[in-house]
C-alpha cells in the first residue's frame, strides 16, 4: 500500500525500492526520476520537490525532449539581425560540429545533453583532427544555444561549464618586412593587384573591404581611404555587399605618401570612370572573388617565398607596423577598425617588446662607442650627479 502523507506518494516496488510520484504545477502526476533506496531517501526528495514548485523553479520534466537538431536549426534561424557570414558559419558548425556528433553520444533531445555528454563531445571533436580554433567557436554556439533553452525553460542550468573551453588561441601569425611586402606586390603578373596588396598593408585593410572599395572611397588629393562597406563571399556562392564588420570598421584611414603614386596610377589603369566603380575587379572586370583571387596568390607567394602565408597577414603585418610607429591604443583601435581594446592590446604589447629591443640595441651602441672604460666613467658621472 503506498504511504499516504500530505504531499506526494511513496510506495514500495517489488524489487524493494521505493518510487515517489507528486502531482506537477499543471496537475499531471509524475514520478520521480529515479527509485530510492529507503523510504526516508523518497520522502526527503519529495519535500525539495514541493519546495522546488513552491519557490517557482518547477520545470516540466517533459519540456527538455525537445529535438536538439530542430532547436538548434531554429535558434540560428531566428536570428535575423546576423551577417551572411556568421549566418552561414552558425549553420556549417550545427551541421558538422554539434549534431552529428552529439546524436552520436545518444543526445537526441535538448535534455539528454548533460554536462558528461558536453566534456566527451569536446574531446572526441579535438581528436577528431578539428582545428581547436573549430571546437572553441563550437563550444561558444553550444553554450549560447544551451543558453536559450534555460531562458525558454527547457533546462534549468546550461551543460556547458569548461572553463576556457570558448576561448581561440590562434598560432601565432607571421609578420612580412617591409622589402617583403613589396616582393610579393610585385610577385603577381597582372599588375592589378598590386595596389590591393600594399593598402592590405599599409592601411591594415581587410578583404572584404578592399573588395568592396569604390572610387568614392578614395580621396587622392588628401590621402584618406573611407571604409563604408564590406563584401562576403558565401559558399554557396552568391557576393554580398554590406556594411562593415562593425560600426567601428566604418572608419577613414590615411594614406601614406609614398603610396599615393601608386593608387593614382592604378586608378587610371584598372579602375572605370565614375564615383561607383569598383577600385578591385578581376582581370574581366568583374568584382574580386576569393576563389578565383587564390591561384594568382598562390602563384605569388611561392614565387616570393611565401608560401603558406595567408592574405589576412598582410593586415597582420600592416597593424604590427603601425604599432611600431608608436600609434596609441585608441589609434590602433581606430585604423584596425574594432571596437574593443583586445586586439589592439595584442599589438600594444609588441611594440612594448620592439621597444626593449630598440633600448638594448641603443644600449649596444653606446657601449661600442664609449668602450667599457667610458660606460663605466658614464654610469659614476650619473651617480654621483644625484
Amino acid at each position: 500500500m503506498p504511504s499516504r502523507r500530505r504531499f506526494g506518494r511513496v510506495r514500495r516496488l517489488p524489487s524493494g525500492r521505493y518510487q515517489a510520484r507528486y502531482p506537477g504545477p499543471d496537475g499531471v502526476d509524475r514520478p520521480a526520476p529515479d527509485t530510492f533506496v529507503t523510504k526516508t531517501d523518497a520522502d526527503v526528495w519529495l519535500t525539495m520537490k514541493e519546495a522546488e514548485i513552491r519557490g517557482g523553479g518547477w520545470l516540466d520534466p517533459d519540456a527538455g525532449a525537445v529535438s536538439f537538431a530542430d532547436y538548434a536549426n531554429s535558434w540560428v534561424a531566428e536570428r535575423p539581425n546576423l551577417r551572411p557570414k556568421t549566418m552561414q558559419l552558425y549553420e556549417g558548425l550545427v551541421r558538422l560540429h554539434l549534431v552529428p556528433p552529439l546524436v552520436a553520444l545518444g543526445a537526441v533531445t535538448i535534455s539528454d545533453i548533460r554536462e558528461g555528454t558536453v566534456r566527451k563531445w569536446r574531446r572526441d571533436l579535438l581528436d577528431s583532427g578539428a582545428g581547436a580554433v573549430t571546437v572553441a567557436k563550437s563550444y561558444r554556439l553550444l553554450k549560447a544555444i544551451m543558453n536559450t533553452a534555460v531562458d525558454d525553460g527547457l533546462i534549468k542550468r546550461n551543460p556547458c561549464r569548461i572553463d576556457g573551453a570558448g576561448q581561440e588561441h590562434s598560432p601565432e601569425r607571421p609578420v612580412l618586412t617591409i622589402p617583403q611586402v613589396f616582393a610579393l606586390a610585385d610577385a603577381f603578373t597582372d599588375r592589378r593587384y598590386r595596389l590591393l596588396i600594399l593598402l592590405a598593408v599599409f592601411c591594415s585593410l581587410r578583404w572584404g573591404e578592399l573588395a568592396a572599395l569604390t572610387r568614392s572611397g578614395i580621396d587622392t588629393a588628401h590621402g584618406i581611404v573611407f571604409v563604408r562597406s564590406s563584401v562576403v563571399e558565401l559558399a554557396r556562392g552568391p557576393l554580398v555587399t554590406g556594411p562593415t564588420k562593425s560600426a567601428a570598421g566604418r572608419r577613414d584611414v590615411s594614406i601614406p605618401a609614398f603610396l599615393l603614386p601608386d593608387v593614382v596610377a592604378h586608378l587610371a589603369d584598372f579602375t572605370e570612370a565614375g564615383p561607383r566603380a569598383l577600385v578591385f575587379t578581376g582581370p574581366k572586370g568583374a568584382q574580386l572573388r576569393r576563389s578565383n583571387f587564390s591561384r594568382a596568390w598562390n602563384k605569388a607567394t611561392a614565387e616570393a617565398g611565401l608560401s603558406g602565408f595567408h592574405f589576412h597577414d598582410l593586415r597582420h603585418t600592416g597593424n604590427t607596423l603601425a604599432g611600431e610607429a608608436g600609434a596609441t591604443l585608441r589609434e590602433m583601435m581606430e585604423r584596425m577598425g574594432h571596437s574593443t581594446t583586445r586586439a589592439a592590446l595584442i599589438y600594444q604589447h609588441r611594440t612594448m617588446h620592439r621597444d626593449r629591443m630598440i633600448a638594448d640595441a641603443i644600449g649596444r651602441r653606446a657601449e661600442a662607442e664609449l668602450g667599457p672604460s667610458g660606460t663605466q666613467r658614464a654610469r659614476r658621472k650619473g651617480r654621483r650627479s644625484r
